[in-house]
């Protein structure tokens, strides 16, 4: 690789030594001087100038919380993505099922993700409501918190479970009539992709091409690095051809699902380390906000709104935890020998409150108190303030989501919740005050990835609809850059290399269209991203695409049985 130097109109270095800078060394894949273009002469002498011809250089952003490959799978063509942000209303979805409808030959299967009974303020589907719309299809309506599916008759009929409705799963339901027979729902991973099987294995096209239009779409948003958080053996080969692909555009951290028999196997791989590596080991506290099964002290409120999602009322408390306390500890004495990082989903406080006390048991119990063990909560939206403050006494890192805020802010401020509750979900001053290094996420394909919007969110508490919600709540620019940037990094054990520009680390970029500082906070989302560097390379988005037609996709048609992301997993584990 050529050695060169790289301007642009300002180089914001996120290192807090040296924050702004004029010009980048690079040697390689790594950055060999920060500082001014002087400075960069003299480190690499003779190298070629490069200018970006942008307003703004920084680290690429890193979003420390997705599911790329299963993202792409639930989102992507020949699948249609109909939630909040594409489809705001009923009227919206409908559009889009007709649409699906006057494109596709009669009697194609026909996916669609991202329902939300709350946003798009509509009762879930039925077999029956379906049926009137598509017919005889075999149509499968995901909802966008991973908890819902709902089919038509055909996908039943498809099953042998029109006259023989089968049993519930073991963490999971299917909606039933009066009579005892399906009505085409299903609540809850298990019994969810039991009723998606038909449709999916039914469906056209390439099964790989979804998770490169992902990866795609996370590389325009500016994302260098990212992690898949229901990791599976079975995903292996695809993360692998991914990597292997020209101009591959991110760099993977896999979170092995616990409920997987393999999950504390070592990970060796043929992509190199840095741009696929198992870091830990995921784990399920409690459920969604969305559809009402977070372990929450407060109620939800009794409201047209909870009414219309089917959220019932009330606490809904330690039930909602996906595993007994002493099923917890066990998980966490077979893996913390491993070396792993820890990292669970909890939304609700009580389910931090039991976090909090199975890490605090667990890594005292393993000599880990006091060591860099970086063990993670993920979402952490219901979180009180000196819960951030216990975690960092732990050593705990919080793994933040503005998209929580941003889309449904409105409705946890006084539908969801009482304004005390509701309008400080995401507590991220808390969270920085406390120290708990938060880094942001867009948990992929819960919303799309916006790091942009995600520091707009968290610096304004604007949400979607411009309302400002617990505006005590507000984190700086500094803070909010750094969340997606070197505190993500940080939540990955990838900080040494990336979420910086600094001697030493790789040479990965995004380039902006203007100056985060320069414009005014409620129009941050609004920066243009002009394209991102990986390892001292521009990133050719189009070349990445166009090589994964090269693919044998015929060896992934084993990933659509997979389904889309346990990202809001809620499994009984006994």
């Amino acid at each position: 690789m050529t050695d060169y130097i790289l301007t642009a109109g300002a180089i914001l270095t996120m290192d807090p030594k040296n924050p702004r800078a004029e010009a980048v060394a690079v040697s390689g894949e790594r950055i060999v001087a920060v500082g001014t273009l002087a400075d960069c002469q003299t480190a690499l002498p003779g190298a070629d100038m490069r200018d970006s011809g942008v307003a703004v250089l920084m680290p690429g952003f890193i979003d420390s919380h997705s599911h790329p490959v299963l993202s792409g799978l639930a989102t992507m063509p020949p699948g249609y993505y109909i939630a909040p942000w594409v489809a705001p209303t009923w009227d919206a979805v409908l559009a889009i099922f007709q649409k699906a409808i006057d494109e596709t030959p009669a009697g194609t299967a026909l996916s669609f993700f991202g329902y939300d009974g709350l946003l798009q303020n509509h009762d879930a589907p039925t077999a029956v409501s379906l049926d009137a719309i598509f017919g005889d299809r075999l149509v499968l309506v995901f909802g966008n918190s991973g908890h819902t599916a709902y089919v038509s008759s055909a996908v039943l009929r498809a099953l042998g479970w029109i006259d023989n409705p089968p049993a519930d799963p073991p963490g999971g339901s299917y909606g039933r009539l009066p009579d005892g027979s399906l009505d085409g729902s299903a609540t809850e991973v298990p019994a969810c992709l039991a009723l998606a099987h038909p449709v999916l294995a039914a469906l056209p096209g390439k099964p790989l091409q979804g998770a490169v239009e992902y990866y795609a779409y996370m590389s325009r948003a500016g994302i260098t690095s990212t992690s898949e958080h229901t990791y599976q053996t079975s995903l292996k080969p695809a993360y692998e051809a991914l990597a292997a692909l020209p101009s591959s555009p991110l760099r993977v951290a896999l979170y092995h699902m616990s409920t997987e028999a393999d999950c504390g196997e070592p990970f060796v791989s043929t992509a190199p380390q840095t741009m696929l590596h198992k870091r830990g080991i995921k784990l399920w506290a409690d459920g969604s906000p969305w559809v009402g099964n977070v372990a929450m002290s407060e109620p939800y409120l009794d409201t047209p709104a909870t009414r219309a999602a089917g959220i019932a009322a009330g606490v809904a408390g330690e039930k909602m935890m996906n595993y007994p306390r002493e099923r917890l500890d066990a998980l966490l004495d077979e893996h913390a020998p491993q070396g792993w990082q820890m990292a669970f989903h909890v939304n609700g406080d009580i389910g931090l409150d039991i976090v909090l006390d199975a890490f605090g048991r667990a890594l005292e119990k393993h000599d880990l108190l006091g060591t860099d063990h970086r063990w993670r909560v993920e979402h952490v939206g219901g979180a009180r303030g000196e819960q951030f403050r216990r975690a960092a006494s732990l050593g705990v890192v919080a793994s933040m989501g503005p998209f929580q805020y941003y889309y449904w802010g409105d409705l946890l401020d006084g539908q969801l919740f009482a304004t005390e509750t509701g309008a400080g979900w995401q507590r991220f001053r808390d969270a920085f005050d406390a120290g708990v290094h938060p880094s942001f996420h867009n948990d992929g394909s819960v919303s799309p990835p916006t790091p942009l919007l995600n520091v707009q969110t968290a610096v304004t508490r604007r949400t979607s609809s411009g309302a400002v919600h617990g505006p005590d709540q507000s984190a700086t620019l500094w803070e909010a850059l750094s969340a997606q940037t070197i505190n993500a990094a940080y939540a990955l054990g990838t900080d040494g290399d990336v979420g910086s520009i600094e001697p030493g680390k790789l040479a990965d970029f995004v380039e902006l269209s203007a100056d985060p500082y320069a414009v005014p906070p409620e129009r941050i989302g609004e920066i243009r991203v002009r394209g991102t560097w990986l390892g001292g390379q521009r990133i050719d988005v189009e070349e990445f695409v166009e090589a994964s037609g090269q693919v044998d996709h015929a060896s992934f048609e084993k990933l659509r049985a997979m389904g889309p992301p346990a990202c809001c997993h809620h499994a009984a584990h006994g």
